[in-house]
Parts: structure tokens; sequence; C-alpha cells
């Protein structure tokens, strides 16, 4: 049910602003999900970490449809509140990708746990550990995997794929706030474990 949800939302993205990126941003969802259906037979996880990982690729889905430096959240924010989230925060970018990058921490070190516990017999605070360093050794790999992407296949598209905005931290920014929230993550179930 969780992965028809993710199908449906890719599906309707299929409209996009910017065709010319769209590939670039969709096809590694597209494999997974077509993927995910025997992933999930061999290797069963619970509702919650499979509805982790949907999470993230709906907001993965979402930021690229407007390949990420483009994402209207502050309009959406305006119309809702009334209120500019980037001028509550003085951002001076969009900041839609961080918060896809913090949400990939907090969000794949549980269903990693889980996987690293049920599959390696290993203990809680052993599978937490796992989770946390799966998310900084992806996070690095993926920025190198960006760059090496956009440099080889469309140089001309790099900026905007890669969504710097001038920032040429981007990458590193990008890791650390994973890093947060894979140790947000890691700290709550912690604590959880202890109490259950």
């Amino acid at each position: 049910m969780i992965c028809a949800l993710a199908v449906a939302v890719v599906a309707a993205n299929l409209w996009q602003p910017y065709p010319e990126i769209a590939p670039l941003q969709h096809i590694p969802t597209v494999a997974l999900l077509f993927a995910s259906p025997w992933l999930l037979r061999r290797w069963p996880l619970s509702n919650g970490a499979v509805a982790s990982l949907v999470v993230f690729f709906l907001l993965h889905t979402l930021a690229g449809r407007y390949t990420y430096s483009n994402v209207p959240y502050d309009a959406w924010g305006r119309a809702l509140t009334g209120v500019s989230i980037d001028a509550a925060m003085g951002a001076t970018r969009n900041g839609f990708d961080r918060l896809v990058h913090f949400c990939f921490g907090l969000l794949w070190v549980g269903p990693v746990a889980e996987i690293v516990r049920r599959y390696g017999s290993a203990g809680r605070r052993t599978g937490l550990w796992f989770g946390f360093l799966f998310v900084g050794c992806v996070s690095a790999l993926y920025e190198v995997f960006e760059w090496l992407l956009t440099m080889l296949l469309a140089p001309g598209m790099a900026d905007a794929y890669n969504g710097q905005q001038g920032d040429v931290w981007d990458a590193q920014k990008d890791m650390v706030i994973a890093m947060l929230g894979a140790f947000l993550s890691s700290i709550w179930g912690l604590r959880t474990s202890r109490r259950g």
C-alpha cells in the first residue's frame, strides 16, 4: 500500500517544469520503485521502516520535480500562513535541498538499524551506529556521484542539477545537515530503546 502511494506520486509528477533535468532526478527513484517489491519480499521491513523510506522518496520526488533549487515552499508557506519561511529563518537561498538532506539522515537511520539488527543479528546500539555511519558514507558518496554525473553527462546543467545556488560549500553543508539528522534520529532511537 505504501509503495503504491509512492508510485502514484511519482506518476503524478510526470509533468515537469524543468524537463531537461527530470531524467537525472527521477531515474534512480523509478528504478528503486520497480525493484522495491522484490527487495521487500527478499528482505522484509516493518511498516514504520518502509514508511520512513517512502516519506524520504516523496520529498525527493517533489524536490526533483522543481530541481531542488526552485521548490516554491516559501510561496506555499506565505499562501497558507501569510508568513515567509525564508524571512523567518533569515535564508538567502532556497533551502528545500537542505531539508531533504536533513530528512535523509533523520529517516534512514531507523530502517538501516532495523536491517542490521534483523539480518546481521546485531544489538540496538550497533544497529543505530551502522545507521549513523551509513548516512555519513552515503552522503559523501552521493555528493561525489552528483558531481561526477553532472561533469560527465551534463556539464552545462551542473549548477541547476546540483542546486549549489552559488554556494561553493554546498556539498559539505549538505553532508553536515544529513549527519545532524542522523545524529538526532540515533539519539531518539537510543532514548526509546531505554524506555522500552
